[in-house]
């Protein structure tokens, strides 16, 4: 399995990095300076003293030699110390302090010079201890400094702390502005990067993608030569054909490193973000040249611009747009780095965008072939233990059409399968569940009424025996009326090898086969029911496609009146009186295929009870079963085919 993309490492940086050399670890600053820092500091220190002093001062108040005198004649004077006329002492009982507030125990006082009193004499007749200790202890200068600095320093640590939560906070506001900070590049997992092994089934883009990469291994053979290395790659292509692992793959065998972002994370509301991030990752890519960055969904930004002028949203957009095409290609040029892009829609994407000298390359990435498949789910399931029983060839050859992702995830869902079940190893029978649950949707567990059962039978039988009985056209590989996903029953048709163009004759097949349920229920029971919603959804699209895309009726011509962009609205491309003619030969072409269903499935009335009788008593016909119940052989895959094409919604361009 592939390597999954590095997640980024800072909620502002938009784009992820692998394979970069880590940068120099910035210096840090406070905030603010150390002038603010020793400011604060001097600040606390003051007033942690004038604090402490007040304390101080409660530990033994200053008398009056006279209050003293005073409680020595009452007997109330317990011990005193002195030192010169200094005299500190301790009460007896609590006394108020005279003239202040509270009352003292300890006191401290002066004896005057010019007094006469016989004070050892009365300190003798009270039984005063005079001790040679003072009684008021007092704190050392290293014991009031430490006190002084405790407080400060809490102080000092909680301003750091808050200081770093305002930085990290302001880092948020300041990337959202623009502000640089360079990103720590983030490894992959197991530090094993993605490369050409880890991708199959596209080997053509593989081999125009080669030239990339051997221009960042050998650049001086090409500088001899005067060749310039290519300023980017267009990778285009469906949902799910594997441009983002191309991408990484080219970065990893190139030994480059690699910058992946989403062309929407550059895009904020206040305008000039996007081009102040586009101006951020491409320095971060200069510093370590060569190396690639890779833009995934590109027609977010790169979408053509408009003539007027833009607000909001959409002036921000062709900002970030002109910062990415003067960083390819203008004043500033990227030398050395190369940019590669992923896009589902390179037809809407600026003209300045895709000229030489920009994109260089558009690199079409298309649907792999049975070959491909095969390849691609080989690497899928290299970390999945494989029954004995399991084909991978037959796997591939019933999936025309579908895309690495969609591989990928029938790969995961049969193992998820293989582990509900208790088993050790994922079995065919594990595959093919996980292909009808991917192609068909989940069983339902509804109960429906025997009569509307019946009709459900006839329904996917009408669908199933005009696929049979149209020449060339797609074999029936299942019949179910186990409701599944949306729909009360389904038949599953798949051709024997991949198609890549159509005929007139297989689209009217397809279109006939479409209206099979609905002809049959028209038939048998003489109404029309809603279970043809989406026939008739593919229907319309298909014959949309005849008259206005692919020049099938002589009424509209050889030309095109409808956009291949069915969710546009397609009068913009033809005038009123062309787009009548377009609706008017659909209407013709749907009610000729319709009358050709209830003709063949009237003629074929006996197959078509038969293989809703199977149907009924089985729910659930395969391929063989299906043709032996309708009685007629099953087409040899060899024989040539008249019609081409599983999928008339994405004809070649």
């Amino acid at each position: 399995m592939a390597n999954p993309v590095p997640p980024r490492d800072r909620t502002d940086q938009p784009w992820r990095s692998e394979g970069a050399p880590p940068p120099p670890s910035p210096k840090k600053r406070m905030p603010g300076g150390w002038g603010s820092l020793v400011l604060t500091a001097l600040a606390v220190y003051l007033i942690t003293n004038i604090v402490l002093s007040f304390f101080n001062e409660g530990d033994g108040p200053t008398i009056s030699y006279t209050e003293f005198d005073k409680q020595v004649a009452a007997g109330n004077v317990t011990k005193i110390y002195s030192k010169g006329d200094a005299i500190q002492g301790q009460l007896k009982e609590k006394r108020p302090v005279p003239d202040g507030k509270g009352d003292y125990t300890k006191f401290q006082t002066q004896r005057p010079a010019f007094a006469d009193d016989d004070l050892w004499a009365q300190l003798t007749e009270q039984k005063v201890t005079v001790t040679a200790e003072p009684v008021v202890q007092e704190r050392s200068f290293l014991a009031n400094l430490l006190l002084s600095l405790a407080p400060m320093l809490l102080l000092v640590l909680l301003w750091v702390f808050i200081a770093r939560r305002m930085s990290a906070g302001m880092g948020g506001a300041g990337g959202m502005l623009g502000r640089k900070q360079p990103p720590k590049p983030v490894e992959v997992e197991g530090g094993k990067r993605t490369t050409f092994a880890d991708v199959a089934g596209i080997d053509e883009v593989e081999g125009e993608l080669n030239d990339v990469v051997d221009f960042l291994k050998n650049p001086q053979a090409y500088r001899a030569m005067g060749a310039k290395m290519p300023r980017g790659v267009l990778l285009a292509g469906p949902p799910g054909t594997g441009k983002t692992l191309l991408a990484r793959a080219v970065a990893g065998e190139a030994g480059v490193p690699f910058f992946s972002a989403s062309a929407s994370e550059f895009i904020e509301m206040i305008v000039g973000v996007g081009a102040s991030r586009v101006r951020e990752l491409f320095a971060e890519a200069r510093k370590v040249a060569p190396a690639i960055i890779f833009i995934d969904e590109i027609d977010t930004i790169g979408r053509a611009r408009g003539g007027g002028s833009g607000m909001g949203g959409h002036d921000e957009r062709e900002q970030t747009l002109n910062q990415i095409l003067t960083e390819m290609d203008g004043f500033t040029g990227s030398e050395g780095v190369i940019v590669l892009a992923a896009t589902n829609r390179a037809d809407v994407l600026d003209p300045a965008l895709t000229r030489p000298g920009r994109f260089d390359r558009i690199v079409h990435v298309n649907p792999p072939d049975r070959g491909g498949r095969e390849a691609i789910l080989r690497i899928h399931t290299r970390q999945i233990p494989l029954a004995k029983d399991v084909d991978l060839e037959q796997v591939a050859r019933t999936t025309p059409g579908m895309t690495g992702a969609e591989l990928a995830n029938l790969a995961n869902e049969a193992a998820l399968l293989a582990v509900k079940r208790e088993q050790g190893a994922v079995t065919q029978s594990d595959l093919s569940d996980a292909l009808e649950k991917v192609q068909l949707g989940a069983e339902r567990p509804l109960v429906m009424p025997e009569e509307e059962r019946r009709r459900t039978a006839y329904h996917e039988s009408g669908h199933a025996l005009l696929g049979m009985l149209q020449p060339g056209a797609d074999p029936v590989r299942k019949i179910t009326i186990v409701p599944r996903g949306r729909a009360l029953g389904v038949t599953l048709s798949t051709p024997d090898a991949d198609k890549y163009a159509y005929t007139e004759e297989y689209l009217r097949g397809r279109i006939i086969g479409a209206l099979g349920g609905m002809a049959a229920e028209q038939v048998v029971f003489g109404v029309v029911t809603t279970g043809a919603e989406s026939d008739l959804e593919q229907v319309t699209s298909i014959a949309r496609g005849m008259v206005g895309r692919w020049g099938m009726s002589e009424a509209v011509g050889r030309l095109t009146a409808i956009p291949s962009d069915a969710q546009q609205a397609y009068g913009l491309s033809a005038a009123p009186s062309t787009l009548d003619t377009v609706d008017a030969e659909m209407r013709r072409i749907v009610d000729e295929c319709y009358e050709d269903a209830v003709r063949l499935l009237g003629e074929h009335r006996d197959k078509l009870d038969a293989l809703s009788a199977a149907l009924l008593a089985d729910e659930t016909l395969e391929e063989e079963a299906a043709y032996r119940a309708a009685g007629i052989e099953r087409p040899d895959p060899n024989a040539p085919e008249p019609g081409v094409g599983p999928n008339p919604e994405r004809p070649p361009a």
